[in-house]
C-alpha cells in the first residue's frame, strides 16, 4: 500500500470491505479508482481495481440476464443510414430537439421524466435518412441498474453515435460530470479509440508478444491474458500503451462511441455565461449552443450529425440511365465492392468493373476496380460478368 493514498481512498476501501451486494462493491471500487493517486507507483493497484470492477460488472450483467432483464425492453430496431441517441439528464430538452429535427410525434413538457421509453424519429438530410432516438433520461446510478438502467444502457449502446444534451440555463458542467461518470461506469469510452492491439489466438505454443517496447511490464500483460483465458496467442502491440489500456483492449464490453454536445435553451438567462464556463472546463468536447424552442442553430446541428457519423452518399445507376434516387449511405472508406454488396449479393459475386462519376476519379465515367474507394456524392455504375 503506497503511503500517499488519500483519506478518501482509505474510506472507500473500508466501504468495499463492508459491502455486501454486488452494486455496493462496484460503487466502492469506483470510488477507490477515482480517488487513488495516479502515478507509476499505483499503476498495478489501479489495474487490480479495474479487474475487480470488470468481474463484478460481468456478474451483475449475468444476474440481470438470469432474472430475465428485470423490466421492459428498450430496444429500438435500427432503420435508415444510422442511429443516433439523444442522451441527457431529466428536463434537458431532448424531446424538443427530437421534435424539431424530425417532426416526431413526441410529448414535450416542462416537467422531468416525460420520456419513459426510447422514442424514435427520422431526420431527412442530404438525401438520406438518419434515425434519431430520444432516450429516457440518465440519472445517478443508472449504470448499476437504478430504475430501468440496464435496459437504457443497452439501448444507448446500440446507437452508432451519441448526442449529449445539456441545459445551458442550469449547471452544464455539473450535469456533464454526472453523464460522463454514468457512461464511463457503463463501459462507454467517448471520443476515444480502442488501443491498437491485435491478438491472434492459436491452439498451442504459449504467449508471444510483439511490441514489448511499448509496455512497461510484459509479465503483467501475460498474466492479464491468462486471467482472460488466453493461453496461446501472438499479441501484437502497435503503439505505446499503459497496462490499463491493454486491459481495456481485452474488454469486449467496452463501447467506443463518437459524441458531441448540444447546449440547449441557449436563449435563456445565464446560458451564455454557462457556455463559456463549460468550454473552459471541457475544451476537448465540441458544443453547439441551440434553442429547440426558437429553432436556433438547427441546421448547424444537422450538419454536425451528418459529419460525426462519417458516412458518404453513393448514387448508383444502370448503363444508359440516370442515377437512382435516393442514394445509398456508406461508411467513409468504403470500396466499390462494398457498394456492389449493398446493392445486391449477385452484383458483388459477379462484379467485373465499374464506371464512376464524382470526386474520387480524375474524369467522369472513369473505369475502376472493386478496391476503388468511393467519396461522397459519387455515382457508381456496376458492370457484372
Amino acid at each position: 500500500m503506497p503511503a500517499n493514498v488519500t483519506r478518501e481512498y482509505l474510506l472507500a476501501e473500508d466501504g468495499y470491505r463492508e459491502a455486501k451486494t454486488v452494486p455496493e462493491k462496484i460503487k466502492a471500487l469506483e470510488k477507490m479508482y477515482s480517488t487513488i493517486p495516479k502515478h507509476k507507483g499505483t499503476e498495478k493497484m489501479r489495474l487490480s481495481i479495474k479487474q475487480r470492477l470488470s468481474k463484478y460488472k460481468e456478474e451483475l450483467e449475468k444476474s440481470k440476464v438470469k432474472r430475465g432483464g428485470g423490466g421492459p425492453s428498450f430496444s429500438v430496431k435500427k432503420e435508415s443510414a444510422a442511429q443516433v441517441a439523444l442522451v441527457g439528464l431529466p428536463n434537458s430538452g431532448k424531446s424538443s430537439i427530437l421534435k424539431v429535427l424530425t417532426n416526431a410525434n413526441t410529448e414535450v413538457a416542462s416537467y422531468p421524466l416525460t420520456t419513459i421509453i426510447p422514442t424514435p424519429g427520422m431526420l431527412d438530410y442530404k438525401d438520406i435518412q438518419i434515425q434519431m432516438v430520444d432516450m429516457p433520461p440518465i440519472i445517478k446510478d443508472v449504470s448499476i441498474g437504478k430504475g430501468f438502467g440496464f435496459q437504457l444502457i443497452s439501448a444507448i449502446r446500440n446507437a452508432d453515435a451519441l448526442i449529449i444534451v445539456l441545459d445551458l440555463s442550469k449547471d452544464p458542467v455539473k450535469n456533464m460530470e454526472i453523464i460522463l461518470d454514468e457512461l464511463y461506469r457503463s463501459e462507454f469510452r467517448i471520443n476515444k479509440r480502442k488501443p491498437d492491439v491485435e491478438i491472434k489466438k492459436f491452439s498451442s505454443g504459449g504467449i508471444e508478444i510483439s511490441g514489448k517496447e511499448y509496455v512497461s511490464d510484459v509479465n503483467e500483460i501475460k498474466k492479464m491474458l491468462i486471467e482472460n483465458k488466453v493461453s496461446n496467442a501472438l499479441v501484437i502491440i502497435k503503439e505505446k500503451i499503459s497496462l490499463e489500456d491493454f486491459l481495456d483492449s481485452l474488454n469486449r464490453n467496452l463501447a467506443y462511441k463518437k459524441a458531441f454536445i448540444l447546449g440547449n435553451k441557449n436563449d435563456l438567462e445565464k446560458s451564455d455565461e454557462n457556455l463559456k464556463i463549460f468550454r473552459k472546463k471541457y475544451p476537448e468536447f465540441e458544443i453547439i449552443p441551440l434553442s429547440a424552442e426558437k429553432e436556433i442553430n438547427i441546421e448547424q446541428v444537422k450538419e454536425k450529425i451528418y459529419e460525426i457519423l462519417d458516412i458518404v452518399r453513393i448514387f448508383t445507376k444502370s448503363p444508359g440511365s440516370d442515377p437512382d434516387y435516393p442514394p445509398i449511405a456508406m461508411k467513409r472508406g468504403s470500396t466499390v465492392l462494398d457498394v456492389a454488396r449493398e446493392v445486391h449479393k449477385q452484383f458483388y459475386k459477379n462484379f467485373k468493373y465499374s464506371k464512376i462519376w464524382g470526386k474520387s476519379v480524375k474524369y467522369d465515367g472513369q473505369r475502376a476496380g472493386g478496391d476503388h474507394i468511393v467519396e461522397d456524392g459519387d455515382v457508381v455504375e456496376i458492370h457484372i460478368k
